[in-house]
């Protein structure tokens, strides 16, 4: 399995040799830098730990001493991950144009949200006499329903965003070893800056 850190940068527009244009991401990838390699002797799975981001040594708490990085994360160890050691680099030459992949990241905090937004219910009717029921939920249950109470599960308003989304299918368009982009289609979770995680 493939797998890289960065962050989300700007949309842009990609055209391929017949001239269809694609919406794409470009994204700040890697490189990864391997801090551990989980065994399942004394772990008890098979991982591979990596570090991304540049962090101050000064900066780094106690129990990761040693590994001054932003982010750590831990993927898979595949059978053909054997020539990976602590301090070897990961770089984006491991995606080719045209790879499938699923990306990863939070998606933008949207605070409290009424169900309108929230849900996509379409508020109440715009007839003569509407005053305060525009965006208004509507019956949440109560008489026979459910025994008189709310069921689990039911929509209504509350805090919308801040979830991990992936998205799944994208295409890499371009890869760019030298400046450590790549160009993904489509649009990925978060606002610019954000961590994504990269599988292939």
């Amino acid at each position: 399995m493939k797998y890289m850190l960065g962050t989300k940068g700007r949309m842009t527009q990609v055209f391929d040799d017949k001239g269809v244009v694609s919406a794409a991401t470009i994204v700040t990838a890697g490189p990864l830098t391997v801090t551990q390699i989980l065994g399942k002797e004394k772990q008890g799975y098979e991982a591979v730990q990596v570090g991304f981001g540049a962090m101050k040594e000064s900066k780094v708490n106690k129990p990761q001493t040693g590994k001054p990085f932003r982010y750590l994360r831990e993927f898979p160890l595949e059978a053909d991950s054997s020539q990976l050691e602590a301090g070897s680099a990961i770089d984006v030459s491991i995606f080719a144009p045209g790879d499938i992949v699923a990306v990863s990241a939070i998606s933008k905090g949207k605070g409290f949200q009424g169900v309108v937004k929230r849900h996509g219910f379409s508020g109440g009717p715009r007839s003569h006499g509407q005053k305060n029921k525009e965006r208004a939920p509507g019956s949440i249950g109560g008489g026979g329903r459910a025994g008189g109470r709310v069921v689990k599960g039911m929509r209504m308003a509350g805090r919308m965003g801040g979830d991990r989304i992936t998205v799944k299918n994208l295409k890499v368009l371009q890869v760019d070893v030298a400046t450590s982009t790549l160009v993904i289609s489509g649009a990925i979770p978060g606002k610019p800056g954000t961590l994504i995680e990269i599988r292939g």
